[in-house]
């Protein structure tokens, strides 16, 4: 995720061009430069008559695609934000267990205030790796051996630590440590982080439908392809960097649109979930008493930072 001062217009707009995004998009406008060129030299040197075009009803096309791409984008956004809010909810719950083990713990119960702390921080950080393609437990926090080896066996490795979370709670009620009231609160925010898991995963497993992505695209280049036509008889070969700046547009928007529909990988306008998950880490570790001496500090109002 991008991290910036919003009013250093001149540096948003260098980094900007400076994305996979817009590389991509770069990469489209040659074709659409070539295509456009092509067809205005010919248009305007070799043919020497040609019907008269009216551009109305390009115009009217061009207002249906604007509130085509204008909910293209919303929708886009709405499953982005909706990620972040689910990974808000995520720190709030995480630190919420971490606040009630540590009011039931003993204060020199060292051994269960590491395990809470640990567990509480690699359920945070199997979730964001479970979002981003595969776990690898060797990357997580230190576990106790049979407690590892059960989250290796699991395939969802969220689920598994939330699991292990739950039976070392079990277990410190049968031996009078939790008591029914705190288990009932401890409960509450345990089934909230199943359900962020799943909210998350619904975004992950759940693309945009085929044929609604198919069709934007296709109106998109339809549209282009055909702007040269209504352009030529008022602009000339002005038509060329017209159409490329409406491609430039059109595209771009599409292009962002695919890139945070998706908000949880490694793209830079993605949302920062390892960034979410240390903060996670850090807080946790703190609420418990558990000594975290590699605590990095986060960027704070950079001119221009990606965070992953």
């Amino acid at each position: 995720m991008i991290i910036y001062q919003s009013g250093n217009w001149l540096a948003l707009i260098r980094q900007f061009h400076q994305s996979d995004t817009i590389k991509d998009l770069f990469g489209k406008l040659i074709i659409v430069a070539v295509y456009v060129t092509i067809f205005t030299v010919v248009d305007l040197e070799l043919l020497s008559q040609r019907p008269p075009v009216n551009p109305s009803y390009l115009s009217t096309m061009g207002i249906l695609l604007s509130l085509l791409v204008a909910f293209r984008t919303n929708k886009a956004y709405d499953r982005f934000w909706e990620g972040r809010t689910l990974w808000g909810s995520l720190i709030s719950a995480c630190r919420n267990c971490a606040i009630i083990a540590n009011s039931v713990l003993p204060k020199d119960d060292e051994h269960n205030r590491v395990f809470f702390a640990r567990m509480l921080t690699n359920y945070a950080g199997a979730l964001r790796d479970h979002l981003r393609g595969g776990v690898d437990v060797r990357q997580l926090e230190p576990m106790e051996p049979e407690v590892r080896a059960a989250v290796q066996r699991q395939r969802h490795k969220p689920t598994a630590i939330a699991s292990e979370l739950q039976m070392r709670v079990e277990g410190l009620r049968r031996a009078g440590v939790f008591a029914d009231v705190h288990l009932l609160a401890w409960q509450s925010e345990h089934d909230r982080l199943l359900q962020i898991n799943g909210g998350c995963e619904r975004i992950y497993r759940t693309p945009i439908p085929f044929s609604y992505s198919f069709f934007i695209k296709l109106f998109i280049s339809v549209y282009i392809m055909f702007m040269p036509v209504a352009l030529l008889d008022s602009w000339g070969y002005f038509t060329i960097p017209a159409v490329l700046f409406a491609a430039y547009v059109l595209i771009g928007i599409e292009l962002i649109s695919e890139e945070i529909e998706e908000p949880f990988g490694w793209d830079i306008n993605d949302i920062s979930t390892g960034q979410l998950a240390h903060s996670i880490r850090v807080s946790v570790h703190e609420l418990l008493g558990v000594a975290l001496p590699d605590v990095e500090s986060q960027p704070i109002n950079p001119d221009f930072t990606v965070v992953h």
